[in-house]
């Protein structure tokens, strides 16, 4: 038989093989103006009261500010630095002002009714406050959802102001505007992270002094964080006991946590009594529950209680272009103190002495894959479920069930079990 090295091919094999699009396709100009015209007929016609509430949250959205001055503040540590924007969009003035109550008071009060711009950051709560109260509309915006100025030449505090000021004018919802605490749930919070703040000296202390023995040749014994200098005292090594001595602060820092327990959970049950219905879930403690109550601050703000992950940082980044969809870390977008509770309460939960729970077997089921960072990432997915149902939790003000999903599953197959045959047949056929 002879071979055919011919790369020319038969024109059935050219139809048997899929071509490349040669362009879009062509539509006829009635039917795209029909299908613009049914498509406007339907955003006009009237609407449900549900479907209505369930666009609350983009009818509330800025748009742009045609009729009033629009002020770009760039917040500094120090001194901060504004510039006021037209109504034709030209700049009228700019300058500095210090970063201080009674300077940003006496400035914003001296202005008719604007709409003020800011980033979040440190000092953006109580400037909020203060500018709201002079009768301007504020809007904090969320830097890291914004294109940073990488492509920019030139960057400082006047040109950040004037961007802020622009953007805000024509384009607000690009600024990812972000919604405030109010003073008595920050104030509580405070308490929350000083907390945390002591936990983390704690700890740190605790690992430098075993990273200190070690480097003698010694190793000191296991033993909890309260307990530390107990069990750890006559274990130091006698050339370098009088050295670490001052870090007997460990028990001096357990004490104070102590009495921060108390404070919080005082603080929960009298105050948020919320924090009961998210403390049925076994792994999450009054310290979990509170600071998930505080951070949240009203659970009617997600139309969801899937919103509640991506708003915590626990759903991961996409870089998807084209056919390339890699898998990237989480976005640690939210609150960095919550998340880090969230976390230990999944580590609980699929631990050693966590219950059997819907949580637990769906962590389980994602550790047993395998793979590199299969336990790492079955401790996010748990993480970000947890949120989700302790929001839920919140809004409907249900008991918690731990199989709520296992127990139909294990009734059926029940049922099955104990149907007679002739059932059983019927049902396979």
């Amino acid at each position: 038989m002879k071979k055919n090295n011919s790369n020319s091919q038969t024109n059935s094999d050219r139809a048997g093989k899929p071509g490349k699009a040669c362009g879009p396709v062509q539509r006829d100009a009635k039917e795209v103006m029909a299908e613009l015209v049914a498509r406007l007929s339907q955003k006009l016609e009237p609407r449900s009261a549900g479907a209505r509430a369930g666009e609350g949250r983009q009818q509330d959205l800025p748009g742009p500010n045609r009729d009033r001055l629009t002020v770009g503040v760039d917040l500094g540590d120090k001194w901060s630095n504004f510039c006021i924007v037209g109504l034709d969009g030209e700049k009228l003035t700019e300058g500095e002002l210090r970063t201080t109550q009674e300077d940003f008071a006496e400035l914003f009060q001296s202005l008719a009714a604007a709409r003020v711009v800011m980033e979040v950051g440190t000092h953006s709560a109580w400037a909020r406050d203060v500018v709201a109260g002079c009768g301007h509309e504020v809007l904090v915006a969320n830097p890291r959802q914004r294109e940073g100025p990488k492509r920019r030449k030139r960057k400082n505090d006047r040109i950040d102001a004037h961007k802020l000021a622009r953007i805000g004018r024509m384009d607000p919802q690009s600024l990812f505007p972000v919604e405030h605490r109010n003073v008595k749930v920050r104030q509580d919070l405070v308490a929350v992270r000083a907390r945390d703040a002591l936990v983390a000296a704690r700890t740190q202390l605790i690992n430098t002094t075993r990273g200190l023995v070690k480097s003698m040749g010694g190793r000191l014994p296991k033993c909890s964080s309260p307990s530390f200098r107990h069990k750890v005292e006559e274990a130091l090594p006698a050339e370098v006991r009088e050295a670490l001595l001052p870090l007997r602060l460990v028990e001096t820092l357990s004490d104070g946590i102590a009495a921060y327990d108390e404070k919080m959970e005082k603080l929960g049950s009298e105050k948020y009594p919320q924090t009961k219905l998210l403390r049925q879930v076994k792994g999450v403690g009054p310290i979990t529950a509170l600071a998930y109550v505080l951070t949240l601050e009203n659970p009617e703000r997600f139309a969801q209680s899937r919103d509640v992950g991506p708003y915590l940082g626990l759903v991961p980044k996409q870089e998807d272009s084209g056919d390339s969809q890699p898998q990237l870390r989480i976005t640690k977008m939210g609150d960095m103190m919550l998340r880090r509770l969230l976390v230990g309460s999944a580590h609980y939960i699929l631990g050693p002495f966590g219950p059997d729970t819907d949580l637990r077997r769906h962590g389980i089921r994602l550790s047993e894959r395998g793979g590199k960072n299969a336990k790492k990432r079955a401790v996010v997915a748990v993480a970000r479920k947890l949120a989700v149902l302790l929001h839920s939790l919140w809004v409907s003000g249900e008991v918690y069930e731990p199989l709520r999903y296992a127990l139909p599953e294990a009734t059926e197959g029940e049922a099955v079990r104990h149907a007679p045959a002739e059932a059983t047949e019927e049902e396979a056929s």
